[in-house]
């Protein structure tokens, strides 16, 4: 069985819903707390053993290349003043040489055609999919490292999905489950936001997925999905029955940083984690 080594984010998306804020500044940079969006995605992707992030980025993204770049006049400045603690808060944006791939979605035809962007860096290998927007919060057991001891375990595709409320399956792609083994679920089928009161259970998938690169000749078809988009849940439904498939239950806290209320829950839950702010925090949340 290969390993998983190589991880795939889609980064290109406009981020409307935080306009005009996204007008300027890509929503994978907006900051939980002191950290942008995409380097929690990332701190995951590195606990769970991935040694190459590809970012398959937009017009107007640079920032987040320039992120994960040395920044020489700050860095020199910090160390000239010998503030040593802040310059070490720099450590995790650094990525080592072709560790950092960025290629571009031209056009915006869904996250199957993004993800299908990075075909030819994948070649043969199993692969991972982090949407950064979905922070999964687990700082001891992050969900993508729970993915990898499934695939380990048994193979194949591994999708991390939790139970939403039925009025919401609309939203996500929903599971059709199996057999169940604690946390892990055999997937029988993947529906697209299916109308309510058609989805097969409430497992919605939730932002990370483990792929075998069979997929690329599925999303190279150019299908339309739901939304007249290249959707990956589709391309992925073709792939049961062909090969493992399996959903791991996150066990965490997951914020969906792509909603307004959901991003601000997200900073209060995660300052609150914080032994440095924590007690600011509570106290204000305590006075309003």
């Amino acid at each position: 069985m290969k390993r998983v080594r190589k991880a795939i984010f889609p980064v290109a998306g406009f981020g409307t819903r935080f306009l005009p804020a996204t007008k300027a500044v890509p929503k994978e940079m907006l900051p939980i707390v002191d950290r942008p969006l995409i380097q929690y995605a990332v701190d995951e992707a590195k606990a769970a053993g991935i040694e190459q992030m590809i970012f398959v980025t937009g017009r107007n993204k640079g920032a987040i290349e320039d992120y994960f770049d040395r920044a020489f006049e700050i860095e020199n400045d910090l160390s000239e003043k010998n503030k040593v603690e802040i310059l070490e808060r720099l450590e995790d944006t650094r990525l080592p040489p072709g560790a950092a791939v960025f290629i571009r979605q031209q056009q915006m035809l869904g996250l199957g055609h993004a993800v299908g962007c990075a075909k030819t860096l994948i070649g043969d290998e199993p692969f991972a999919v982090l949407l950064a927007d979905e922070l999964l919060w687990n700082p001891k057991a992050p969900c993508l490292k729970q993915m990898v001891g499934t695939y380990e375990a048994k193979g194949g595709n591994v999708v991390a999905v939790l139970e939403v409320p039925e009025e919401h399956t609309n939203r996500y792609g929903i599971v059709d489950p199996g057999a169940v083994d604690g946390p892990v679920t055999e997937v029988k089928g993947l529906v697209e936001k299916p109308a309510l009161g058609s989805a097969p259970s409430r497992l919605a998938a939730v932002g990370r997925y483990i792929l075998q690169p069979e997929i690329f000749e599925l999303l190279d078809k150019g299908e339309r999905g739901a939304g007249g988009e290249i959707q990956l849940t589709d391309a992925m439904a073709k792939l049961i029955g062909t090969q493992p498939f399996h959903a791991q239950t996150f066990d965490g806290d997951r914020h969906d940083c792509g909603d307004n209320a959901g991003f601000i829950q997200a900073n209060i839950a995660l300052s609150l984690a914080r032994s440095d702010i924590a007690d600011s925090v509570r106290a204000f949340i305590r006075n309003i």
